[in-house]
């Protein structure tokens, strides 16, 4: 039938039918996901998501809120005002109490339909997940259904665009394939000068907040930008969703949704023209456009000169930016037509191959899709002239194709066995079936030997049929006219079946080909799978390049600290690798030497090996038949071997990791509980001593001056070991997670009073000054823990710096945290070693006569660390030692003029705090 195609009868692939069926009923039992998906925050996606769910309960559905974040605004409250609310799950944190969503609750309530914010959410430690979107992945899985909110700058694949916008990075994502798998997603759209105003209203963040954050993220440019991203963001999503709907629904004639380009190129000269035209009416209309060449049959009978200019085509359509494939069939019209459709591909760029007017009969390609699919725009490229022909190299130009004269001959061959066979039949059959035996003849021929041949051989069966069987015999002349119905079918028949039974042996060679590199990699991926050392990978990898590629291989693996490795080869005789070639590779992510735009001189190509998480090495590959890399298919075949190397060595290297940190957690246990069993053991009998000693200055008669010295010497001595052991229990205790905060709202003025009151014998020999901000408000902390890290940070300024130094306390407000220094003018810190101090039992100097064993400072992160800070050590300015400390403020209650206490500047002083 005119207009359509002909392979297409109407029917449904039964196995897609059946793959669909499956997938319904899957989906069926799966809860459906609903994202409200916006810009940015303010843009209403909650307010949104809380009108659908209220059409929804109207509805009688049974609707529940998992969680919805309100940030203080009245008008989503009252939007969630009367929608049951799944209380929260009070989950410990750091001596804090948060809120999170509990999901247990939710499961065992099982409502239809459950609201939970913000998916791009981060749990808090030991919570079931650690992230939200998990959460709602489980929910799905239980059948029920989900409405959710999420912002652009939250997708994974846009997270470094957002963060090359806006300059701040955001550290909370989802996977993109949460995105492209919901069931539906909404898009909550504002413009920029709306969202400002808003912003401004105080109707997205409190007021003092909202003013940092149009200066900083809501700048108009910003917001901007983000709209386009989660526009285009959206459309691509709407597209697949139209591809899918195509698929479902069996629709073969393109809809021109949006504008696409198919050109479609050969072995001509002007096939570079083709595809730069398609490449300029891309641009001009910002679509996406493919590539694509139609291998026939009749190409295998292409020279050289024309294979290469074939490859040469389609990497130039790679490099413009198509998406390129090399298709096999007989029939290039059917081809082109079916893979428009397969990708709604609207209009086909063809170059001009009138026919010459001796070949009436005829029509050209562009004559034939448009016959095929009238649906599509079909358009006509000039192809070169006269100048490009002449500038066309001689190799490129077409070869004659050589005969094989062996299947010529063996042709020839088979008709004469034929004639043989058939003659002794002559006197018990009819003429009509001698025919078939010729025709079975042609058939051999056809599958032997190809196209060529077989048409030779239905000439040749008619000529022998006609001269030795034919009356009158030994001669062409015919009797019967009948008989020329005879040779007419015969030679049509003949021609007919070698030309089928040649393209299917073409086509089922092709599709061998292809079967056998599906279960190379199959193969490979399953091998890999088992293998548990990178040189089991490397040799596995090997394995496949030899048989697939005809390839030899280097594997340049990277260290720990992003450091390539010396080569690994599992070739022998395998060229030297350029070690520059190879870290210019790794380090800029792409493929360098034979067959790219990067040093294409080299002999040997380097592909980086990208895994997920980071760049795992490099694989220097040296290539037999340089010309293969030209091919997309093998460039494609080999871009994924290196992503399935490149996969099992993290896979390998994530094992050892696991293994180490196993052993390190079963090491850090043991020793934590070898310190608390000995400072317990240590606790009695340091405390006896310290008690004798205070005994013998109550003794009568009283001790002379020098036993009460060595009383004295004893019970210091003591006193210091009890020290430790306080310290030792202290981080036996917090690596424990089992101190719990008190943390109450505390003036800091009291907790450094209280630790500076215990090291007043101390501090005697030293000049110490506190420098308070008078307008510091309450801390949120716990007091005896703090007074420790006070404690502890003066302390080791006194261990490390000569007497007569000074001591300097300063605390101050920097961007709602709390920020305090503790400085000294001593020697200063080694150099190099600001954050190992801070390691349990490292001290400052490794060989030193300076009493202690290193856990005063680690205390000091443990503890700071467990109010939600930071702590960190760097030299002063004008010499000696600074170790600054940030705590998070929250919101203080007021604090009065008349609690204040006054700031304290000398070692005199210290006695009024």
């Amino acid at each position: 039938m005119k207009g359509k195609d002909p392979r297409d009868d109407g029917r449904p692939d039964p196995d897609a039918l059946l793959a669909r069926v499956q997938q319904d009923e899957a989906r069926a039992q799966r809860g459906r996901l609903k994202i409200f998906f916006g810009a940015s925050a303010g843009v209403g996606k909650t307010c949104a998501m809380l009108a659908a769910a209220r059409q929804q309960l109207e509805q009688g559905v049974d609707v529940v809120i998992g969680v919805v974040e309100t940030h203080g605004r009245a008008e989503t409250q009252a939007m969630a005002a009367g929608i049951e609310c799944i209380p929260p799950l009070s989950v410990p944190y750091r001596g804090r109490i948060l809120a999170e969503f509990d999901l247990d609750r939710t499961l065992a309530r099982k409502p239809a339909l459950v609201l939970v914010d913000e998916l791009a959410h981060s749990n808090v430690a030991g919570s079931r997940h650690p992230k939200r979107w998990q959460d709602v992945e489980e929910l799905l899985a239980a059948g029920i259904h989900v409405y959710t909110t999420i912002n652009v700058q939250h997708l994974e694949s846009l997270n470094d665009v957002v963060s090359g916008i806006t300059g701040i990075r955001v550290w909370e994502t989802v996977p993109d394939r949460v995105f492209d798998e919901a069931d539906e997603v909404v898009l909550v759209d504002l413009p920029p000068d709306e969202l400002l105003q808003r912003l401004r209203e105080g109707k997205v963040y409190l007021p003092n907040q909202a003013e940092r954050a149009i200066r900083n993220f809501f700048r108009k440019g910003n917001l901007l930008a983000l709209r386009e991203l989660a526009l285009r963001r959206t459309a691509d999503r709407v597209d697949e969703d139209v591809q899918q709907y195509r698929r479902d629904q069996l629709v073969a004639p393109v809809w021109q949704t949006q504008d696409s380009l198919l050109a479609c190129v050969g072995p001509g000269a002007g096939s570079e023209k083709i595809v730069r035209a398609a490449a300029r009416m891309a641009g001009r209309l910002e679509a996406p456009w493919h590539v694509i060449h139609v291998e026939t049959p009749a190409h295998a009978r292409l020279g050289a000169g024309q294979r290469e200019r074939i490859l040469r085509t389609l990497k130039l359509a790679e490099e413009l930016g198509a998406s390129t494939a090399t298709l096999s069939g007989a029939q290039v019209e059917q081809e082109v037509v079916a893979y428009a459709r397969a990708h709604n591909l609207s209009r086909v760029l063809v170059g001009r191959d009138e026919p010459p007017a001796w070949r009436f009969w005829q029509r050209s390609v562009a004559d034939r899709i448009g016959r095929i699919a009238p649906d599509m725009d079909v358009i006509q490229v000039a192809l070169a002239g006269r100048e490009d022909s002449r500038a066309e190299p001689a190799a490129g130009q077409p070869e004659p194709p050589t005969l094989a004269w062996r299947d010529y001959l063996l042709a020839t061959a088979v008709c004469g066995l034929a004639g043989l066979i058939a003659a002794p039949l002559t006197s018990l059959v009819d003429l009509a079936n001698i025919v078939m035996v010729f025709l079975l003849g042609v058939v051999v021929v056809a599958v032997r030997c190809g196209r060529g041949p077989a048409v030779l051989a239905s000439f040749l069966s008619v000529a022998i049929f006609d001269f030795f069987f034919v009356p009158p015999r030994l001669s062409f002349a015919v009797s019967d006219v009948q008989y020329l119905m005879t040779f007419l079918v015969m030679l049509v028949v003949g021609l007919v079946v070698g030309q089928l039974t040649a393209g299917y042996k073409y086509q089922a060679r092709v599709a061998g080909r292809r079967e056998a590199r599906v279960r190379a990699l199959y193969e490979m991926s399953r091998d890999l799978s088992g293998a548990l050392l990178p040189e089991q990978i490397t040799e596995i990898g090997e394995r496949f390049l030899v048989a697939e590629m005809g390839a030899r291989a280097a594997f340049l693996l990277a260290d720990d600290d992003d450091r390539l490795q010396a080569p690994i080869f599992a070739s022998p005789g395998f060229p030297a690798v350029e070690p520059g070639i190879a870290q210019w590779a790794f380090d800029h992510g792409e493929a360098a030497g034979q067959g790219t735009d990067t040093l294409p001189a080299s002999p040997v190509l380097y592909l980086p090996l990208k895994a997920p998480m980071r760049l795992r090495g490099v694989l220097a590959l040296e290539m037999r038949d340089p010309s293969r890399l030209l091919i997309p298919e093998q460039r494609r075949l080999l871009d994924t071997f290196a992503s399935l190397i490149a996969i099992a060595l993290e896979r390998v290297h994530y094992v050892d990791v696991a293994r180490l940190t196993t052993v390190q957690m079963e090491s850090e246990r043991l020793r934590n509980s070898l310190l608390s069993a000995i400072s317990h053991d240590l606790r009695t009998p340091l405390s006896v001593m310290i008690g004798l000693a205070d005994s013998l200055a109550l003794t009568r008669p009283p001790p002379t001056g020098e036993q009460a010295g060595i009383a004295g010497q004893l019970r210091e001595q003591a006193l210091r070991i009890n020290a430790q052991v306080d310290n030792l229990l202290d981080m036996a205790r917090l690596q424990a997670g089992r101190v719990q905060l008190n943390r109450q709202w505390q003036p800091l003025e009291e907790v450094i009073g209280s630790a500076l009151k215990g090291l007043r014998p101390a501090l005697a020999g030293h000049v110490l000054h506190v420098g308070l901000d008078e307008t510091l408000p309450l801390v949120e902390m716990d007091s005896v823990l703090m007074q420790r890290v006070f404690s502890n940070l003066v302390e080791n300024a006194l261990k490390y710096t000569p007497p007569g130094s000074h001591i300097d306390i300063r605390a101050f407000v920097v961007d709602q945290r709390l920020e305090v220094h503790v400085e000294d003018d001593g020697p200063g810190l080694p150099e190099g070693r600001e954050e190992a101090i801070f390691k349990k039992f490292e001290r400052g100097r490794a060989e030193s006569d300076t009493p202690g064993v290193g856990l005063g400072l680690a205390i000091c992160r443990a503890i700071v660390e467990a109010h939600g800070g930071e702590i960190h050590a760097r030299q002063r300015a004008g010499g000696g030692a600074c170790f600054v400390f940030t705590l998070p403020l929250g919101h203080p209650p007021p604090l009065m003029d008349d609690e204040r206490l006054p700031e304290v500047e000398t070692n005199e002083r210290m006695k009024d705090v």
